[in-house]
């Protein structure tokens, strides 16, 4: 795409689409934007510099053929790339707990907590069951800040590879809507002027 070009085209949708090949506004309606995320987080589960760490279990979770009632709490790399050595976009922090008798499931509380571009310093909270052994695996998108004020949407997540029993590399595909925070800030001060 051609500067001048590139230019016009975030004029339309917002400048995060001339600098970041991992977010892409795919649509606008009013005051909200529809964007769509892809990156990949780093999910060090063994060695020394290992990102996921159990802090509580359970009475029953050493018999449990699914670890029930064990908590993880988890700080993986965000990655515009696959590579864990391309850029690094943010963190995917939160709290994962086994919690199902009979298959592998955890309820997940997490962010995914942006250090790059125009999205530095924001986040997207989700949550929901996590069935880990399945391939996509859906889950709700219940809110967000900063960018991402109000947001709503889903994520698509997938293990694409497993090393060593050590290291996963999980594919994350967002789809999140949310207030035009240039237009949502106009909006609020015009309803203030008028109280």
């Amino acid at each position: 795409m051609a500067k001048t070009a590139r230019a016009t085209y975030a004029m339309k949708t917002g400048p995060l689409n001339t600098e970041e090949p991992w977010f892409r506004v795919i649509s606008k309606h009013g005051n909200e934007k529809t964007a769509k995320l892809h990156f990949y987080f780093q999910d060090l589960i063994g060695g020394e510099n290992k990102t996921v760490y159990e802090v509580v279990r359970a009475s029953i979770t050493c018999n449990s053929l699914f670890s029930f009632g064990s908590i993880l709490v988890i700080d993986n790399l965000i990655t515009a790339e696959a590579d864990i050595k391309s850029k690094p976009i943010g963190r995917f922090q939160g709290v994962a707990t086994s919690a199902d008798l009979k298959t592998t499931a955890v309820a997940l509380n997490a962010n995914f907590y942006f250090t790059s571009g125009g999205v530095n310093g924001s986040t997207i909270s989700i949550s929901g069951r996590n069935p880990i052994m399945k391939g996509a695996r859906e889950l709700a998108i219940v809110g967000g800040t900063g960018m991402f004020r109000f947001a709503r949407g889903y994520v698509v997540s997938n293990y694409t590879s497993i090393v060593e029993n050590e290291y996963l590399l999980v594919e994350c595909t967002i789809y999140v809507t949310y207030m035009d925070k240039s237009r949502s800030c106009k909006h609020m001060k015009a309803s203030q002027d008028n109280n």
